[in-house]
């Protein structure tokens, strides 16, 4: 059974050159929290996603995986 990916924040995090540990602390929550949601193994609030959005600096749109098929 395969894992589902919904959201983008390692990607983004990478390109930005930014580590789980910085947006921890930027968020001023649990480095371990952030990993959840990395490995897609948990999804942050829409609150938290506008967060990520605004401390990476992207549109809250871009940490999430499309629904469209290509």
């Amino acid at each position: 059974m395969s894992k589902t990916t919904y959201n983008r924040i390692k990607s983004v995090l990478a390109e930005r050159k930014r580590t789980n540990k910085d947006l921890a602390d930027a968020l001023q929550i649990a480095p371990e929290t952030v990993s959840s949601w990395c490995t897609n193994s948990a999804q942050p609030s829409i609150k938290k996603l506008f967060q990520i959005a605004v401390y990476l600096d992207v549109e809250a749109g871009d940490l999430l995986v499309s629904s469209k098929k290509s």
